[in-house]
């Protein structure tokens, strides 16, 4: 089976018997759970489209292993042509959910341990690929959802890793058995984790000789012992869990939610490790997933944006401005910045390279300059929103207001706008302040900034791959500058 349904995804999970808490207290049925409901409907969304045929060129692809029909979240990049698909397919998602679909991570993460491993096997003579290989196998056979971790809590970021704090604060291995090794720690901003099968793990940053304990790269199922999700709160979070909420909520289906995910004295089966102490090729693992991932966002981050400028402009109409020639500008410029953020993702895919695996790797140059990109962006883009929107985005009265028997008929008359009845203004406001404020935070605005790395770990990436020198060598070479002293 290499095409699940969305109804086989849902019972997988149901079957599972997983440690997920939310405001101390544990989830007996997290699957249909209200607050988890709308983030695992953006994964209901991509196996229900990866069957439609008009969505098949972008929703799937075709396993270079054996040959069978895979969903492209799970897929090898085999072609820069992929790599292209894969940021048209999530501006696609990101269109059709307004919020984080939350298999990126994978598919990112697979085709950085498929290149990575590869050259750890050629460096060591260890057999990591072949161990990765049946894993992704695995994976796009059973089209399972795989979440990815990268980010340790770290506590006082002045310490060294391993040093003058509690080591649990990076995740590290404790044990070492001939048969695997025992971890402990957490990783933080898990999105989608709870709706995962399975999580791969992997270090949070380069790492060096002695600190190879803390070089573990591996994967296991979300219902292994000892592993613990804790879920995080969001702005306007505890509205999903009000009797008949839907106004409210903004976007009405669909949601983003991450965790905190503890690892205590997990045991990972050798087969399941796929970097063990080679400290060497932590860097390498963690810069390749966060290009990958970088990149992802100039498709994810224009398509949520496409849902901004669509819910500006149908506010507009509802307000009666859209004619206004400052919203007509407001709603260019938001266009603009929006359309920016695709061309960096769509440049960083088209100038990718093969590796000595074979997959494809994406500029990660351009992915950088498109994730920093990310962190701009979107705010102005939502500042636009909010302008264009007016104050009565964050002041708006309630659906249980607008439902009274007693005010209802307020809210029905003075909520009304141009051609359009309470209800649907609305609506229209709750998506607003959803995008700008509220629990799509996880899928937009403040993951814009810290997803896939906050600012400066791309101003760092930049400054390494923007090759300064060779640029010296242009200005010299027509300033006339040679010789010596020239250097």
């Amino acid at each position: 089976m290499a095409l699940m349904t969305s109804e086989q995804y849902v019972e997988s999970l149901r079957k599972m018997k997983r440690n997920i808490y939310f405001q101390g207290r544990k989830l007996d049925n997290p699957v249909d759970h209200p607050l988890l409901r709308p983030s695992m409907n953006c994964l209901i969304e991509t196996y229900d489209m990866a069957h439609m045929p008009e969505y098949e060129d972008l929703m799937t692809a075709t396993s270079q292993f054996t040959g069978h029909k895979i969903n492209r979240f799970n897929n090898i990049h085999k072609s820069v042509e992929d790599l292209n698909k894969k940021v048209k397919l999530q501006r696609l998602m990101g269109q059709r959910t307004g919020s984080c679909f939350q298999r990126c991570v994978i598919m990112d993460c697979a085709n950085a341990f498929y290149s990575t491993t590869y050259e750890i096997d050629q460096a060591h003579g260890t057999s990591y690929f072949e161990r990765f290989k049946k894993f992704i196998i695995r994976v796009q056979d059973e089209d399972l959802i795989v979440a990815g971790a990268l980010t340790d809590p770290k506590g006082d970021r002045s310490c060294a890793i391993g040093e003058g704090q509690d080591p649990d604060l990076y995740l590290h291995v404790v044990e070492r058995r001939p048969d695997g090794v025992v971890v402990t720690g957490a990783k933080a901003h898990l999105t989608g984790i709870t709706n995962a099968h399975e999580v791969v793990v992997l270090p949070t940053q380069a790492l060096k000789p002695g600190q190879e304990d803390y070089c573990i790269a591996f994967s296991v199922p979300l219902d292994a012992p000892g592993i613990t999700m804790i879920v995080g709160r969001q702005s306007c979070d505890t509205r999903k869990l009000e009797a008949g909420a839907d106004i409210d909520l903004g976007n009405a289906r669909y949601g983003g939610v991450e965790a905190l995910t503890i690892f205590d004295h997990v045991f990972v089966p050798n087969e399941n490790i796929y970097l063990n102490g080679e400290v060497e090729f932590a860097g390498m693992l963690v810069e390749r997933f966060a290009g990958y991932h970088r990149n992802s966002y100039g498709g994810c981050k224009s398509g949520v944006g496409d849902v901004a400028i669509g819910a500006a402009s149908l506010i507009a109409q509802y307000n009666g401005t859209e004619r206004a020639s400052h919203v007509k500008d407001k709603l260019i410029e938001m266009t603009q910045l929006n359309e920016q953020l695709y061309c960096a993702g769509i440049a960083s895919s088209a100038e990718g390279w093969q590796t000595k695996a074979g997959n494809y790797m994406v500029d990660l140059l351009l992915a950088n300059v498109c994730k920093l990109n990310v962190t701009r962006y979107p705010y102005e883009i939502v500042r636009l929103m909010e302008d264009i929107a007016g104050g009565i985005m964050v002041t708006a009265p309630s659906e249980a207001d607008l439902r009274s028997e007693e005010v209802g008929h307020y809210v029905e008359k003075f909520m009304v706008g141009n051609h359009v009845n309470a209800e649907n203004r609305l609506r229209a406001l709750r998506l607003c302040e959803n995008l700008a404020l509220g629990t799509a935070a996880v899928g937009y605005r403040t993951e814009s900034m810290h997803g896939a790395g906050s600012p400066q770990a791309q101003k760092i990436m930049i400054s390494r791959q923007g090759n300064f020198a060779q640029k010296k060598q242009y200005a010299k070479r027509i300033a006339g500058i040679h010789g010596e002293g020239s250097q």
